[in-house]
């Protein structure tokens, strides 16, 4: 046995004894609790304050990245900082009082393996929620799997995940994906509104672009299989180099094979990309607008504070979220949305902070209902549940599903927005469909009027 082999074995036996402990307390104990505060344990993203095993409280285990300065950590660890509030506020979770404790993934695969491990083995977490990039969720999959411990997704998207559930469910099972849909339901989102908006705004014809990285290969399959069903010709369409800064040819093609929108794939080159289309935002010299709209699954357009981070330049780009400042897909969004608001000084989340907030309040639920923090027994619970949360409704595939435990997809809780400009000069994610859930028709481009 080598060293490190040696150092897991100890320390997972005593997360084994310690969970059992919880496990007892939460069919005995039925008073308050004692516990550390959540403005205490959130107020440093690497230390937190002890505890020990005797300790009666729920403790989640968050995982972002580089929270301190990334907007898509920041929400994950925000909207938990708000859940655990609101718990805490109610009661917390079957008597216990709730805290979390942050892991800052860095955005490495490699850092948040040990950042996973530090909050399961040595902090005690009793579930684990977030994770961003794919790659890193990826590289924690047999750990969770190892530890035997609930983690709920609120950020990657890939397949790849619940391929793993489906081959080998008794090893994988304690995974699922509150958000967002999986890689493959995005694509299938942009083709539910090409399909249902396309010949409402006049696009004969859309070009379709999408950075060549991993996670955009499901998206593109769904692409290739099913925009012909929807009568939109496809103009063009390339998988373009990560490195591509300059989108002038890409465009040219698109303007030259006559689309009228431009569908975009895009989360490390989404800048560059809206840049070389917006107009009048492009370097001089000034050349004419590009005559074709300009959206699809844009990353950095979700963003909040996009609109004043590139000075306007995305207003009439259009994108697909989970939720927005002005969604109402549930009664508990925009109390969520206030919540968050409230907690911090009127900025709001990005998608990641609606699916980790609703992470956090799920697994509450199912634990308040199970009587127990076993995680077998919650693994039933949640393949079985129907959770309102801020982003819908969260219900799971079944084991046997190639998706096994993902999100379903629910074409009634997507969304999609575009950037718009209100009277006070202030840009904003106005939801334009679907048509239920809208709260503003599509604004054309004026030189495309």
């Amino acid at each position: 046995m080598t060293e490190h082999e040696g150092h897991q074995t100890g320390i997972r036996t005593r997360s084994s004894v310690r969970r059992l402990d919880r496990r007892t307390l939460l069919k005995t104990t039925t008073g308050a609790v004692a516990g550390v505060s959540l403005s205490g344990c959130l107020s440093s993203y690497e230390t937190m304050v002890g505890r020990s095993d005797e300790d009666e409280s729920v403790t989640i285990g968050v995982l972002a990245p580089d929270p301190d300065s990334d907007y898509i950590g920041r929400s994950i660890v925000q909207a938990a900082e708000v859940a655990v509030e609101e718990l805490n506020d109610n009661g917390g979770i079957d008597g216990q009082e709730v805290d979390a404790v942050v892991g800052d993934t860095n955005g490495s695969p490699l850092e948040a393996r040990r950042q996973y491990q530090r909050l399961v083995l040595e902090e005690g977490a009793d579930v684990t929620v977030g994770v961003f990039a794919s790659e890193a969720l990826m590289n924690i999959m047999d750990d969770i799997a190892e530890q035997e411990t609930i983690h709920l997704t609120s950020g990657a998207a890939t397949t790849a995940a619940s391929g793993l559930v489906n081959d080998e469910y008794d090893r994988y099972k304690y995974h699922f994906r509150v958000g967002p849909n999986n890689d493959s339901d995005l694509g299938q989102m942009q083709i539910d509104f090409i399909d249902e908006m396309g010949p409402e705004l006049g696009w004969e014809s859309v070009a379709l672009l999408a950075e060549d990285y991993q996670w955009t290969e499901k998206p593109w399959e769904v692409y290739q299989e099913q925009l012909a069903s929807t009568g939109v010709e496809t103009a063009m369409e390339e998988r373009y180099s990560p490195a591509t800064g300059d989108f002038s040819d890409l465009y040219d093609e698109a303007e030259a094979e006559g689309a009228d929108a431009v569908f975009i794939t895009t989360a490390h080159t989404g800048n560059e990309a809206l840049l070389d289309w917006s107009y009048p935002n492009r370097p001089e010299p000034q050349p004419q607008p590009r005559p074709f709209a300009f959206g699809g699954i844009h990353v950095p357009m979700q963003l909040p504070a996009y609109y004043d981070m590139v000075g306007g330049a995305c207003r009439y780009g259009f994108g697909q979220s989970s939720a927005t400042a002005t969604s109402s897909i549930t009664d508990r969004t925009q109390d969520f949305v206030t919540a968050y608001q409230d907690a911090y000084g009127g900025s709001n989340p990005v998608y990641t902070g609606y699916h980790t907030y609703d992470a956090v309040m799920l697994f509450a639920e199912v634990v308040e209902e199970a009587g127990t923090l076993d995680a077998d027994e919650l693994v039933s619970q949640i393949e079985s549940v129907s959770f309102t949360g801020a982003a819908g409704t969260a219900e799971f595939h079944d084991p046997s599903h190639e998706f096994a435990h993902d999100l379903v997809y629910r074409k009634e809780d997507t969304l999609y927005f575009q950037w718009q400009e209100n009277e006070d000069g202030e840009g904003v994610q106005e939801v334009i469909w679907p048509e239920e859930q809208a709260t503003a028709d599509y604004v054309t481009p004026p030189w495309l009027e």
